[in-house]
């Protein structure tokens, strides 16, 4: 079973660190709060920096955010990783068998149920800004 991609919560742990960070927030120090790899940093990075939430310097310039923290949401953060493929968050098994009643009709009888429980899911993830998950952190 897939599960849900980490890079939304390395998504909103390296925006936190630009946040709450006095210094220069380069690749290398994120990725040692992150703990992985510089290389999934850099990834992870061109993602918000593609949705309009970070400025990315060169060298050792670092990053820094391009909105205010209570202007930026987990919903934001959620969509500019792309956690999801085709804008789906539950994905159907394949090649059914038709003349299963069960199997003919699983997808059509569970989709709606499925498609309300991401709706719910992203309304509550643009309720939390990141000014309030970093004001946890204090």
């Amino acid at each position: 079973m897939k599960q849900i991609s980490t890079r939304f919560s390395i998504g909103v742990h390296i925006l936190s660190l630009i946040s709450v960070s006095s210094n220069e927030c380069t690749g290398d120090f994120i990725a040692g709060s992150v703990n992985t790899n510089p290389v999934v940093i850099r990834r992870i990075m061109g993602m918000l920096k593609k949705a309009g939430l970070v400025e990315v310097r060169p060298g050792v310039g670092g990053a820094s955010l391009l909105k205010a923290p209570e202007d930026i949401t987990l919903l934001d953060v959620y969509r500019a990783v792309n956690v999801i493929e085709e804008n789906q968050l539950f994905r159907f098994h394949e090649d059914l068998d038709e003349r299963c009643p069960v199997g003919r009709n699983i997808e059509l009888v569970l989709q709606p149920e499925l498609n309300d429980a991401q709706s719910a899911m992203e309304q509550r993830l643009a309720q939390t800004t990141l000014s309030q998950i970093t004001e946890r952190f204090k």
